[in-house]
């Protein structure tokens, strides 16, 4: 009997704990939207106070947009869990009902079966009827296993009648969370409606100005092409230096080797000057020139500590932290589709996050800064080398590092330039470096959620 009771314990338990898991999830999802949704507000108040129209404004409301959205899904998934809870528990409580109707009807059997046979003398004819003393013990042993089973038919009863009420509760709460969530997906699907307005009121501050925004696309394009071609000459030049560097390392040692083998040399043939001397004639192959080997070229290796500092980089992806304390994520890497101009679409080697105005950028990851340079319109750059991988930061206005600083994870390196709006964007960039060669790599697969 007690084996029955931990059977229905446990499987009631899996199933709340599941379902738990689940809720649990779903929770910090939404918890995780109605932050950055918080966060795209507040930076939409400050783009918002600037009288100028703003491409930022509207790459802000379309993120807000989209988060909202991806709120309502969580919404509509929490309701569908509520649901699927709900019908859980009924089944539940269905079959816990069953089971208790049984046990009360196996119970009831056994105390009309006690009635009839309630008085102690009955008890004792039936032990003393016995044919032997060994059956007179397991009629004894029998009777008292009865009483303990009809002890433990009651104490199941009123687990089972327990279990019931905690499954109607649940069903209360289920119900409960259901309205809560359906009420929050009026809310959300109202603010959508209001901030698609708000996105068609901006967009409509463009329509007359094309033309300028052809100009600033161009000279965007002409920025991202510049960064582009300074990054890649300057990890280019980074290892061009370093492999020369390793060069000359492995030339020193070369030579210092060559060195202590001719001084033995010495020592050996003078130690031999005692001895008779039989030269013995080399003889000339004259079918071969006698010609130097040429060295190979010198091949740049990853030191092991940048081996093990990149491994490591590897090994974080997914949960590095942000460039920013707070942002939302405005262009995203690869092809964008312009936010006004229809048909045209820009291409974004890193991400683009727009914070507030002033923010400090901060290291994703420990590493040693290998480039600080400018460019004109995209402010200043830092590079980080991160063993066989590089993370880049521009937009900065001032930098707290210099090349050869080492920095840990989190580190201040820089303070973001303004950009229009009251605003600050920070672009942010992952590059993987083999053989000499820069692949650009998708940044927000990097960083934390």
């Amino acid at each position: 009997m007690k084996n029955v009771i931990n059977f229905f314990f446990v499987l009631f338990s899996s199933s709340l704990i599941f379902s738990q898991g689940t809720s649990t999830q779903l929770k910090r999802e939404q918890q995780k939207l109605e932050k950055k949704i918080s966060n795209t507000k507040n930076l939409l108040k400050k783009v918002k106070s600037n009288t100028e129209a703003s491409l930022n404004e509207l790459r802000l409301i379309d993120n807000q947009i989209k988060s909202r959205e991806a709120l309502v899904r969580i919404f509509d998934n929490q309701v569908r869990v509520a649901e699927i809870k709900i019908i859980e528990k009924k089944q539940d409580i269905y079959r816990l009902n069953k089971r208790l109707e049984n046990l009360k009807n196996q119970y009831k059997s056994m105390i009309i079966y006690a009635y009839k046979r309630r008085n102690n003398y009955g008890k004792i004819m039936f032990i003393l009827s016995s044919n032997n003393y060994n059956e007179a013990l397991k009629r004894n042993s029998y009777l008292k296993k009865t009483a303990t089973i009809q002890l433990k038919q009651r104490a199941l009863i009123k687990y089972h009648q327990q279990l019931i009420d905690k499954e109607i509760k649940n069903i209360d709460q289920e119900k409960e969370l259901k309205i809560l969530a359906m009420e929050e997906k009026k809310k959300e699907r109202e603010q959508i409606e209001k901030d698609k307005v708000a996105k068609e009121v901006s967009y409509g501050k463009f329509k007359k100005e094309e033309q300028k925004l052809y100009n600033q696309l161009q000279s965007d394009e002409l920025k991202k092409q510049e960064l582009k071609r300074k990054i890649d000459a300057a990890i280019k030049n980074e290892i061009t230096a370093e492999t020369e560097r390793q060069r000359k390392e492995e030339e020193r040692r070369r030579k210092t080797a060559e060195e202590k083998k001719r001084k033995a040399n010495e020592t050996k043939k003078s130690g031999d000057k005692t001895k008779p001397n039989n030269p013995t004639v080399k003889e000339i192959d004259p079918f071969v020139n006698d010609v130097p080997e040429k060295k190979p070229e010198y091949v740049y290796k990853e030191s092991p500590e940048g081996t093990a500092i990149g491994k490591s980089f590897e090994s974080n992806k997914g949960r590095m932290s942000w460039p920013v304390g707070n942002g939302s994520i405005t262009e995203r890497y690869g092809v964008n589709a312009h936010p006004t101009l229809k048909g045209v679409t820009t291409n974004n080697n890193g991400i683009d996050i727009t914070c507030s105005k002033g923010s400090t950028v901060r290291a994703v990851f420990e590493g040693e800064v290998t480039s600080v340079f400018s460019i004109t319109g995209a402010g200043k750059v830092v590079i980080i080398k991160h063993g066989s991988y590089r993370t880049v930061y521009s937009n900065l206005q001032e930098t707290y590092v210099k090349t050869g600083t080492q920095v840990s994870t989190k580190q201040s390196i820089g303070v973001l330039q303004e950009a229009d709006g009251n605003i600050s964007i920070c672009h942010f960039e992952v590059h993987s470096v083999a053989g000499g060669l820069t692949k650009s790599l998708n940044p927000s697969l990097w960083i934390g959620r």
